[in-house]
């Protein structure tokens, strides 16, 4: 491709001779070390490094030009040309877009937004439309799947220039459709840029990313874009049941479809709810009729994920009965109350709640499935929103019979120190003991809890204390097969332990 023809996407006042402009482009880069002859290099402020201190060593290796913000941080007096824009961050995205054809033009790109649910809602959408006959590619949280194939995810989201290559590789491969976790960061960084929306869904917004955001109302703000960008014959699958519905419903030019509970919503359950650790069996009404919903999923949380799942549906004009379909076929999600069963006489459920919102959802789904206690393991992130750790804590003391506070991924931040923070929240409700004892809770009035900061020995003690009917909870990691220890990522997966331990307790 001509490096005029990207140029053309972009608002520049960098003036070009038609020999550079008529010069080929063969590849794309931001990061440095990926230049090779014939790139054009994109200088992209990061969190941890600028791109415009590495502008020399990408055209030392073969670039052909260079887009950057700022001239005079690029450190060269090359011949190399250099572009000026106001936002690189912006200009990758939209150079990428053409670079690789307007993909999302040539498929069906749906976008999950909202603070829970993001991950199992599209694995519910993807299985809806392979029933419905179609070739789908998720992108999400868990991993990138593109037909058989599973690319690791380092983001949610993809970076702008990952995103239009995945989806230019899923058009060449003949998908149909793209189910993608859209996330505030993605958003909010502009990684989603050009990309062509078909429908778009909101969860729910809950307290969460504060650390990048800072405020709910900016956080807010972040996923209000993708229905801002919304084209009038596109499709907004809107939670009504969130007080910010009706804020984005305002504020979108597409054609909406709610889901929730009241008889407001176009999406609502309309029968009694049966639920229990086989899955939820209930009927929904939509516009033209009614489906009859029978998922392995577990928990009520999950009917939410559901109704938005069957707006999709509708949204992309998918047949009831394949609506239903799709969803009795999707047993579960990785890491989204997932079951870990050895032949144990109690239960023991992995997922990935890492908010308040998230933890208390599902602490309340797990005390209607479980005949004993509920004993719950969890930690708190470091480098991330301090202010939801105590609030964490008093969700946890609320939600459950026992707690074992311990460690997520503490990052550069000392263990003791998140858990403390935990702590914070659960003086009231709480009592901190040296060891466990069915008699405990009655003894202090309160929800005990131990501190046991090595999540392999806090695991270890949760399953060892369980008993017939008991529930054990390993909330906060879910699908994740690692923590991050200060600037190391170390092997670690609640579900390889889990087993392990049952296996010795066997």
């Amino acid at each position: 491709m001509k490096l005029k023809d990207l140029l053309n996407v972009l608002e520049r006042t960098t003036a070009l001779p038609d020999a550079v402009l008529n010069r080929d482009v063969t590849n794309i880069a931001h990061d440095s070390r990926k230049v090779v002859p014939g790139s054009l290099f994109v200088a992209v402020r990061g969190f941890h490094s600028d791109g415009h201190l590495f502008v020399s060593q990408a055209m030392e290796k073969g670039a052909v030009a260079v887009i950057a913000e700022d001239g005079t941080l690029t450190g060269t007096s090359s011949p190399v040309p250099v572009v000026l824009v106001k936002d690189s961050r912006n200009a990758l995205a939209l150079i990428a877009n053409a670079f690789y054809g307007h993909p999302s033009r040539n498929l069906k790109l749906i976008g999950v937004t909202g603070t829970n649910g993001k991950t199992t809602t599209t694995y519910l959408v993807k299985s809806i439309l392979e029933a419905a006959g179609s070739s789908t590619g998720l992108i999400g949280t868990i991993d990138y799947r593109l037909r058989d194939k599973v690319y690791p995810a380092p983001n949610t989201t993809p970076e702008s220039l990952d995103l239009q290559r995945l989806l230019a590789e899923m058009v060449s491969q003949g998908v149909n459709y793209c189910v993608m976790e859209v996330s505030s960061h993605a958003l909010e960084l502009g990684r989603t840029k050009g990309c062509t929306f078909s429908a778009a869904a909101f969860t729910n917004l809950t307290q969460d990313h504060l650390d990048f955001h800072e405020t709910m109302d900016a956080y807010f703000r972040a996923k209000l874009r993708l229905f801002t960008d919304l084209a009038p014959d596109s499709h907004a699958v809107i939670n009504i049941d969130d007080a910010r519905g009706k804020t984005i419903i305002a504020a979108t030019k597409a054609t909406v479809i709610t889901t929730g509970s009241t008889a407001l919503a176009d999406v609502r359950p309309v029968s009694p709810i049966q639920h229990g650790i086989h899955g939820l069996v209930f009927d929904v009404t939509i516009p033209t009729g009614m489906i009859h919903v029978e998922s392995p999923l577990v928990g009520r949380h999950n009917i939410d994920n559901i109704l938005t799942a069957i707006g999709l549906g509708i949204a992309m004009a998918v047949r009831n009965d394949d609506i239903a379909t799709g969803i009795r076929s999707m047993k579960a999600v990785p890491g989204r109350m997932e079951k870990i069963v050895d032949g144990q006489p109690f239960g023991v459920i992995v997922d990935y709640a890492h908010t308040e919102d998230a933890l208390m959802r599902l602490l309340k789904s797990v005390r209607e499935i479980a005949a004993g206690h509920v004993i719950t393991v969890f930690g708190c992130g470091g480098d991330r929103d301090r202010t939801k750790r105590p609030k964490m804590g008093a969700v946890a003391v609320q939600g459950s019979d026992f707690v074992i506070v311990t460690s997520d991924n503490p990052r550069s931040e000392n263990p003791h120190a998140i858990v403390r923070d935990i702590e914070d929240g659960m003086t009231y409700g709480g009592q901190k003991v040296v060891e466990f004892s069915v008699e405990s809770k009655n003894r202090f009035g309160k929800t005990p809890y131990q501190v046991i900061p090595d999540r392999r020995q806090a695991i270890d003690a949760a399953i060892q204390m369980a008993r017939p009917g008991d529930v054990v909870v390993l909330a906060g990691k879910g699908h994740e097969n690692y923590q991050i220890v200060g600037d190391k990522r170390i092997h670690f997966d609640d579900r390889e332990v889990a087993r392990e331990v049952l296996q010795k307790r066997r």
